[in-house]
Order: structure tokens, then sequence, then C-alpha cells
């Protein structure tokens, strides 16, 4: 008898609160509506179609080199994850709707002024291997998945149209430290 009590008892309960759960009370609609009503950080705002030309200008100004210094823009970029190991997969995307919707955008999403193109050479030609002529991986580079798609188009068309060249760099070695019947050069 106790066990059939103590079942219709938390079949109660459960309807109860479930039935609490769905309730929305006048304060949560409120603040709604006032989250939708929020002004936009200027930080955040990505809808500002920013030229290119603008974008190569500021690749040679002084606030990029003092930004940037000598380094490529993804080399002092760290991601934020959980746990001792990155993830071999970065975001989807760090814009939703315009705006900047995490705290620690890619290295491409947090500077309005990097704009990927296959005219900015010199942006495209941080992204890849010096030694190898590949393009650099986002895992490396810290891209989310969309600039990364969207860097590895510009640089295929930059190969296209004769902007950025395709040559793996050559390398001499001296033979003679290895083969000891080859004189050095």
């Amino acid at each position: 008898m106790t066990f059939a009590l103590n079942v219709i008892r938390s079949v109660i309960n459960r309807a109860i609160f479930a039935d609490l759960r769905t309730i929305r009370f006048v304060s949560d609609q409120a603040d709604e509506s006032e989250e939708q009503q929020k002004p936009i950080d200027p930080s955040k705002d990505r809808t500002k179609v920013i030229p290119v030309e603008t974008s190569m200008r500021y690749m040679d100004s002084k606030a990029f080199k003092q930004t940037y210094g000598d380094n490529p823009v993804w080399y002092l970029y760290r991601r934020n994850h959980r746990g001792g190991f990155a993830p071999r997969k970065t975001r989807k995307s760090c814009v939703r709707n315009g705006i900047i919707s995490t705290g620690n955008p890619c290295p491409i999403c947090r500077d309005e002024y990097l704009i990927l193109d296959p005219r900015n050479t010199k942006l495209l030609e941080q992204f890849i291997s010096e030694y190898t002529g590949q393009i650099l991986d986002a895992f490396k580079t810290g891209l989310c998945q969309k600039k990364h798609k969207e860097l590895l188009v510009a640089i295929e068309q930059a190969w296209d149209q004769g902007h950025l060249t395709y040559s793996v760099p050559f390398r001499e070695y001296n033979y003679s430290l290895y083969n000891k019947n080859v004189e050095a050069n």
C-alpha cells in the first residue's frame, strides 16, 4: 500500500513541477524585450562593409605594425577551450547576425580591417607556409571554419589570377656531408 502511495505522490509531483516549468512570468518577458532593444557595441558590430583598398592600406599602416609587429596576424592568438588539449576543429563562426557572438573571436573576425580578398596579398601570404608553400591549417592559425573557407577561396583565386605565385623555395644542400664521393660546392 505504501509503495502505491509513493508512486502516486511522485506522479503528482512530476505533473505539478512540469506545469511550473512551462509558466512564463511577466518579468521574464520584459527582460527579453529589453535585451532586443539594447544598442549594439560598435566594437562588436560587423555589419559595416570595409573596402579591400582600405584593408590593403591598413596592412601598410603604423597601427597594423604596432598591433602585430613583424608577426603574422594569427601568431599571438590563443584559443579558449576546456581541458589541456585544443579540439581539432575550430568554432563554426565568430560572427552571428552581424555581431561578434564570442568573447574570443578568431584573428580575422576580431579585426574588422582584415579583409580576405585575392588582391590583399600581404594578408594571404601570412597563411601560406614559407617552407612548403601550402595553406596553413585552421588548427594552427585559430581561424573559425567560416573564415578558413573564405581564406581557401581567396588564396585559390589569388593563385588563379596571378596575384600570388605558387612556388616552393629552392633549398641547397651540401651533399658532401652525406656522401664522401661528392665534393663540396
